[in-house]
C-alpha cells in the first residue's frame, strides 16, 4: 500500500521509524521530520518518495542505498552523532543502568584499514562486491569512499584473485587489509588448495606485490610481514585475524584505556587479540594478555619479545567464553580491561562480579551486550563511571564504547 508518511525518529539500524495504528513501521533511509511516501507491508516501507525534508544531506558515494555496506551518508552530522549516542543511551536504560554517557568520538581517521569483498560466478565471469541492502544480491564496487588510502587498489586486487580462485565456483569471502608492507589477503570459501593452485595463487601474489597471502587462515605466500603499529610494538597479525577497523580507532580507543588505568603494577587485558591495548598497558605495567586464538597469542608474544622498553608481558592461550579466569586468579590484578567480541563477556563477568578486582575497563563493540554485562557488574558492587562511545564505522549503524567501573574494596 502506497502511504505518506511523517517519520518520528530513526530505529538502531538507521531506517526511519513511524508509529502507526496497526504498529511501527521502519522505512530505509528516511529520517525524522521527513514526509514520504512508501509502499507499506507489515512493519517495512520501502521509500518511493521524499516529499519534505530539511536535515537530509547529499551522500558521497553513488552506491548508497543499493550497497548495503553504509546506512547514514544521508545523515547530517549533528543527527548521526546523537544517532549512534543514542543507541548507547538506549541500551544502558533497557538494561536499568545508569551513567553518564559522553558525546560520540569520530574515530574514522583515514578511513577502514580493512575491507572484505564478497565473489561469486555469473555466467562466465566473477562478480566481486559487497552486499546489497537486506539482500543476497551483490553490488560490483569498483571503489570505496571510506576505505583508507593503502586499500585504493583492493577493489582490483580481490577482481583477480577471484578470478583466479573462480574455476571452482563457490562464492569467496576475500579479506584485504593495508598493512606497512603492503596487502595483506586472506580468503575463505574455496577449501584447501591443491598443489597447482597454490602455486598459481604464490606467482598471482609476486605479480600483485602482495605482502601476504592466505587461505583460510594458511599462509599461502608471505613475501614480507605485514606489519601493523600497535603503541611502540611492530606487530604482524595472524593471517585473517582480528584487527581494529581504523587506525584512527585503535588509538583512540587504547587512549581512553590508559586514561582510565589506575595506578599498580599488575594488568590483565582479556580477549587480548594481537596485542593493541596489551603492548601500550605494558609501558605502564606488567600485563597478562588471554586471547583464545592461538595464532593471535603467538603474534603477541613475537611482538612483546621484539620491543624494547616495556614492562614483563606474559601471554596465554584460553577460550575465556567456556574458562573464564576465577576469583583467586582476578584478584592478583589492579585492573582488568577486557574487549570481547559481540556477544560480550557474560561468563568471565559474572567471575569479576565475584571477585575483588577495584578497577574495569570494558571495550565493546555492541552496546546491547556490553549493557548486559555492565547491568551484572553493577549489581556485584561496581559503579560505572562513565561510557564514551567511539565511531570506527561511519556511515555504519555499528558504534563502539569504552566504559570504566570502579568500586571499593569488597569483602
Amino acid at each position: 500500500m502506497n502511504e505518506t508518511l511523517v517519520i518520528d525518529r530513526l530505529g538502531q539500524r538507521g531506517d526511519g521509524v513511524v508509529q502507526a495504528p496497526s504498529g511501527q513501521v521502519f522505512v530505509p533511509y528516511a529520517l525524522p521530520g521527513e514526509t514520504v511516501r512508501a509502499v507499506v507491508d507489515g512493519e517495512r516501507g520501502q521509500l518511493v518518495e521524499i516529499i519534505a525534508s530539511a536535515s537530509r544531506i547529499a551522500a558521497i558515494c553513488p552506491l548508497f542505498t543499493r550497497c548495503g555496506g553504509c546506512a547514514a551518508q544521508h545523515m547530517a552530522p549533528g543527527l548521526y552523532r546523537e544517532w549512534k549516542r543514542q543507541q548507547v543511551v538506549t541500551a544502558l536504560s533497557r538494561a536499568g543502568v545508569e551513567a553518564p554517557v559522553a558525546d560520540l568520538i569520530d574515530a574514522h581517521g583515514e578511513g577502514r584499514r580493512r575491507v572484505t569483498f564478497h565473489a561469486r560466478r555469473q555466467g562466465e565471469t566473477m562478480l566481486v562486491g559487497f552486499m546489497a541492502a537486506r539482500s543476497h544480491e551483490l553490488i560490483a564496487v569498483e571503489a570505496c569512499p571510506v576505505l583508507a588510502p593503502g586499500l585504493a587498489r583492493a577493489p582490483a586486487v580481490a577482481q583477480m584473485l577471484a578470478n583466479r580462485m573462480g574455476g571452482a565456483n563457490k562464492p569467496l569471502d576475500i579479506q584485504i587489509t593495508a598493512s606497512e608492507a603492503g596487502l595483506d589477503v586472506d580468503m575463505r570459501g574455496h577449501g584447501p588448495l591443491g598443489d597447482k593452485l597454490r602455486l598459481a595463487l604464490t606467482q598471482l601474489a609476486e605479480r600483485l606485490d602482495l605482502a601476504r597471502l592466505s587461505n583460510h587462515g594458511e599462509i599461502v605466500v608471505e613475501r614480507r610481514p605485514p606489519l601493523q603499529h600497535m603503541g611502540k610494538a611492530l606487530v604482524a597479525p595472524a593471517a585473517g585475524g582480528f584487527l581494529q577497523a581504523t587506525a584512527a580507532g585503535e588509538e583512540i580507543l587504547a587512549g581512553l584505556v590508559m586514561a582510565a588505568l589506575p595506578k599498580g603494577k599488575r594488568v590483565a587485558d582479556l580477549f587480548a587479540g594481537c596485542g593493541p591495548f596489551s603492548f601500550r598497558l605494558a609501558e605502564r605495567m606488567q600485563v597478562l594478555a588471554i586471547e583464545s586464538d592461538k595464532a593471535a597469542t603467538l603474534a603477541l608474544s613475537r611482538g612483546a619479545g621484539a620491543t624494547q622498553g616495556l614492562k614483563p608481558v606474559t601471554t596465554e592461550t584460553r577460550d575465556l567464553f567456556r574458562r573464564p579466569l576465577l576469583e583467586h586468579e582476578l584478584n592478583g590484578f589492579d585492573a582488568i580491561v577486557l574487549d570481547p567480541p559481540r556477544a560480550g563477556a557474560e561468563a568471565q563477568v559474572k567471575r569479576l562480579a565475584a571477585s575483588k578486582v577495584r578497577d574495569v575497563i570494558y571495550v565493546s563493540c555492541d552496546a546491547g551486550s556490553f549493557a548486559r554485562d555492565a547491568a551484572t557488574l553493577a549489581a556485584g558492587g561496581y559503579a560505572l563511571e562513565g561510557v564514551t562511545p567511539v565511531d570506527q564505522f561511519r556511515y555504519s549503524a555499528h558504534v563502539e564504547l569504552v566504559g570504566v567501573f570502579r568500586r571499593g574494596k569488597k569483602g
